[in-house]
Parts: C-alpha cells; sequence; structure tokens
C-alpha cells in the first residue's frame, strides 16, 4: 500500500464514531461502518455479543451506553496504511464512562486500542468495514461529590 493521502478522512471516521457513541446517536455510529461492516470485541470485554454486523445490529451500540451517565472517547494515536480503495488503521482511545454510585461518581477509564480494515465507495467515501475493539487496560477512578 501507499502513502496515506487518505489519512485526514480516515481519522474523521474515528472521531465521527466517537461522537455518535457519546451522544447515543445510531443512525450516525451505524454510518461510519459499511452497510454490511462488523465491530468485534477481543477479549477481555465481558457480556453481551462478540460481533455485531449490519447498519441494524450496529446502531444498536449507543444504546448500550445509556447505562451510563455519559461517556466521553477521547481519539489519539492513529496510523495507517492505504491505497486508493482499501486501507488499514490502527487508533488508540482513552474511553471515560461515569455513572453516579452512593452521592458520587464512578469513571470506568478504558484503553482501547481499535484494528480497523477499510473501504472507500465511490458515493459514501471511506467506512469501516471491520473493527476490532481491543481493550489493553483498564482502571476504575471514583470521583468526588459535586465533580
Amino acid at each position: 500500500m501507499g502513502p496515506v493521502h487518505h489519512r485526514p478522512e480516515l481519522l474523521t471516521l474515528a472521531t465521527r464514531y466517537a461522537l455518535a457513541a457519546d451522544h447515543r446517536d445510531g443512525d450516525a455510529f451505524a454510518d461510519v461502518f459499511a452497510p454490511n461492516g462488523v465491530l468485534r470485541l477481543a477479549a477481555p470485554f465481558g457480556s453481551g455479543p462478540a460481533a455485531l454486523q449490519g447498519h441494524a445490529e450496529l446502531a444498536t451500540v449507543p444504546r448500550a451506553l445509556e447505562r451510563y451517565t455519559k461517556t466521553l472517547h477521547i481519539i489519539g494515536t492513529a496510523g495507517y496504511t492505504a491505497g486508493e480503495e482499501t486501507a488499514n488503521g490502527e487508533v488508540y482511545c482513552v474511553a471515560h464512562h461515569l455513572r453516579d454510585i452512593d452521592g458520587g461518581v464512578r469513571n470506568h477509564v478504558m484503553y482501547i486500542r481499535y484494528a480497523d480494515s477499510y473501504r472507500r465507495d465511490p458515493e459514501a467515501g471511506w467506512r469501516i468495514v471491520e473493527r476490532v475493539v481491543h481493550l489493553d487496560w483498564s482502571e476504575r477512578r471514583i470521583l468526588p461529590p459535586g465533580s
């Protein structure tokens, strides 16, 4: 694969994914994927299906985040190899998941790596064909009341 002149467009997909998750927008979330795109959860993710495929299933992901008071997915390092029609990438994310508990707030912080494959559609632009979500590590923080 050649130089990565498509980097801005591919990084935009990661940003759109994070925003759709945090805004609980199922349609926008599914739209970053190809129509038959796949989202896979690598171990050690717990409950739920290990893979979701197609826009109808993918659109349910933001709803699953409703158990949290708020989420914040921060996109970081990203590297890509790309041709004209296909690409592969690795995108890092720090994801905060807030939940009210006993007068305070618990923040479950996940350090995530997305291993992606992409395809460029002539009309829709770049879309994720497959995203494998790797949880590298996580931590739980208790925030004081009023945080």
